[in-house]
């Protein structure tokens, strides 16, 4: 049963002027229907109750994201399945933020009433392990990437799922990414194009020194746990390509299936296939 929808979060690129613009116009339109407002206290508008990211998520219905897919990325990490996202494509690519400007008033109104559809977007979630203790907790709807850092050294680490061995890597790093990660670092490495509501792990090599290493398709309820070789220096991990942790020779990144998906809306008259073939440019002369 599709929730009432009392109050809207909307988390806006302030650095753009037209999301800025669309922004006040949903303000004013939210307001006239009697909806509540809060806003991003990183989208540095007034006009409404600010709040941090994890507060919106806690306390609004819906989140609208007007930006692109780092726009989206950056509050999804804090969202469950409960409080759906329609993502408002003002930048780039926009994979994950498929509803274009103009469709976007049409279909805020569509949403208040009810009339929507979703997708559940499987997310990862892991920690960092160093020494025994956890050091970091993580959350991620797009990939979890372990990469070499400004020295651009190769990287030496093994990947095991659950108990037993996958293999030993040198290589510049690893990702591993959801079906909706597919289409973002996993694909520039070579990684499979995979429907996003599906369930299941992409492990995708960077670079690998042996040019028979390939992406491997795992099991959704795989547990996958990276150790990286002792005394190796300059290594990052990446969360969403936001989140940015130093790593450390030994330490062990643990990323398996996270407990609660996401919720992201669907533009009604545009399929994922559509969304394909415009941003990957398939079929253009």
């Amino acid at each position: 049963m599709k929730r009432r929808i009392r109050t809207v979060g909307l988390v806006v690129k302030r650095d753009r002027p037209r999301a800025v613009r669309l922004a006040r116009q949903m303000i004013a339109f939210l307001r006239r229907r009697r909806v509540g407002v809060l806003l991003d206290v990183d989208a540095g508008l007034s006009g409404a109750p600010v709040r941090p990211k994890d507060a919106l998520a806690r306390e609004a219905d819906l989140i609208v994201v007007l930006g692109g897919d780092g726009t989206l990325l950056s509050i999804a990490r804090h969202t469950d399945a409960r409080v759906p996202i329609l993502g408002v494509n003002m930048g780039g690519l926009g994979f994950l933020t498929d509803v274009t400007e103009p469709e976007a008033m049409p279909m805020l109104a569509r949403v208040l009433t009810g009339r929507y559809e979703s997708d559940q977007r499987m997310t990862v979630a892991g920690a960092l392990q160093r020494a025994g203790r956890v050091q970091h907790r993580f959350r991620a709807l797009n990939d979890v990437a372990i990469s070499n850092g400004a020295r651009a050294r190769i990287i030496a680490f093994s990947v095991w799922v659950g108990e037993l061995p996958l293999t030993t890597y040198r290589a510049d790093g690893v990702i591993v990414a959801t079906p909706t990660g597919s289409t973002a670092y996993s694909l520039s490495v070579g990684g499979p194009i995979v429907e996003p509501t599906l369930q299941l792990l992409l492990l995708s090599p960077i670079s690998p020194h042996t040019l028979s290493n390939r992406p491997v398709v795992l099991r959704p309820d795989a547990a996958v746990r990276i150790v990286i070789a002792p005394r190796q220096q300059d290594v990052v991990l990446t969360i969403d390509g936001q989140e940015g942790v130093p790593l450390l020779g030994g330490d062990e990144v643990r990323v398996r299936r996270g407990r609660a998906p996401v919720s992201l809306l669907r533009a009604p008259a545009r399929t994922y296939y559509d969304v394909l073939r415009s941003k990957l440019g398939w079929g253009a002369r």
